[in-house]
């Protein structure tokens, strides 16, 4: 237990290095590198949703059947290898001549490496905490933790060469590998497939008939989601309040490294802040606290208060992610974890991304990202109060039902 607690960590840590050296900088990277206004990072934004739309339900699916064995995770590691060269030179000097190739292109490949990829890995390791009796909470805590290291150093290669953080990611992905080699799966897997053999259609049509799943997908639909499309271009906005865009660049990887560190601590935490105050509770106060940050981003005028703001974040990813799982796990079956999370989750997410990343890049563009935030930071208020009612309340589980 203890030696694949440490090599989960390890693995939680170097694939959220090369995700953020990938994906930290990456809208700032579309805008000032190659040059896209607002809607048209939105249409990439969308795209690479659509694009996870498509991959989600086969990871879901098949990391269900496959239970703890690694082969989906290798997949996902051989993408991330093909990152740094892909973005260079297929992708960078696509964008210019074959804008929608190139978005589709670079949509299917982040897809496959972490849009899609970081909800099945995710899924993989909460199965093996609860075969082999460890916190998915501390070894996830591991992931902010290489997440934190990379935006630390990504403004500065950003500054030195705008591709070099995509090289990082492929070398990251070779260690990556050499982990999962040492990881070991377990001979009785408690948590895996369902004995019988079900094709992918008809595990989808029992996945969207489980009892419940709607009431879970109001939260996501209106809190999570428009959340993850607030959160797509907020570092352009950012780089907004200083005199360079060198400067806001610099200045939003030590920023997001701190956040990240300070996220880590709070993923420690939460585990105890979840169990405390609830899981449907904890879910609320998330969704409270995502409103707050959006709402309040379009209001403020400064530098220092933007990137306190932007800190909140530490607190209520944490809060979010420990209490979803909880919620998951308290209130459906076990055989189903993997795909209720990587399609009702991450897959609904991405979804009403793709519908909204090229709607609200539109309203950047007329309205300006202040007065955008603040419709978003109600709408999402509205969302909270429905989820309110929607959403299951706790309940406490015998040992036969866990």
């Amino acid at each position: 237990m203890s030696s694949n607690y440490r090599l989960l960590s390890a693995i939680f840590f170097i694939y959220f290095m090369a995700w953020s050296f990938s994906f930290s900088f990456f809208p700032i990277w579309l805008s000032q590198e190659v040059g896209l206004n607002s809607a048209k990072v939105g249409v990439i934004f969308s795209i690479n949703s659509i694009m996870a739309l498509l991959v989600m339900p086969c990871y879901g699916i098949l990391q269900d059947k496959l239970g703890l064995q690694k082969t989906l995770l290798y997949f996902i590691a051989f993408f991330i290898m093909l990152i740094g060269p892909f973005v260079s030179y297929v992708y960078a000097p696509l964008l210019h001549t074959h804008f929608y190739l190139a978005a589709i292109l670079g949509g299917a490949v982040f897809s496959c490496a972490f849009l899609a990829g970081v909800g099945t890995l995710e899924s993989y390791i909460d199965k093996q905490s609860r075969s082999t009796n460890f916190e998915f909470g501390k070894a996830r805590m591991w992931g902010s933790l290489g997440w934190a290291m990379a935006s630390y150093f990504a403004g500065l290669s950003f500054n030195f060469a705008a591709n070099l953080n995509y090289w990082l990611s492929s070398i990251a992905a070779v260690a990556l590998v050499g982990l999962l080699v040492l990881v070991r799966v377990a001979k009785s897997q408690p948590v895996s497939a369902p004995a019988r053999t079900f094709s992918p259609v008809q595990l989808l049509k029992a996945f969207f008939k489980i009892a419940g799943l709607w009431r879970l997908s109001v939260f996501v639909i209106g809190v999570s989601c428009i959340y993850a499309v607030f959160d797509q271009q907020f570092a352009i906005y950012y780089t907004s309040f200083f005199k360079t865009p060198e400067q806001g660049r610099e200045l939003f990887g030590y920023l997001t490294s701190a956040q990240v560190l300070l996220e880590a601590i709070f993923l420690y935490l939460a585990v105890k802040w979840v169990n405390y105050l609830g899981v449907k509770k904890s879910l609320l106060l998330s969704g409270v606290l995502m409103a707050l940050r959006i709402y309040c981003s379009g209001i403020v005028s400064d530098s220092i208060t933007i990137s306190l703001l932007k800190l909140l974040h530490a607190i209520e990813l944490p809060l979010m992610l420990i209490a979803l799982f909880k919620y998951i796990n308290m209130h459906f079956e076990a055989r189903y974890s993997a795909m209720i999370y990587i399609i009702g989750f991450q897959f609904t997410t991405q979804l009403m991304a793709s519908i909204l990343a090229v709607v609200v890049g539109v309203v950047y563009d007329n309205l300006g990202f202040a007065l955008a935030y603040q419709y978003l930071g109600l709408i999402v208020c509205v969302f909270i109060v429905l989820s309110l009612f929607t959403l299951k309340a706790d309940v406490i589980k015998t040992n036969h039902e866990k």
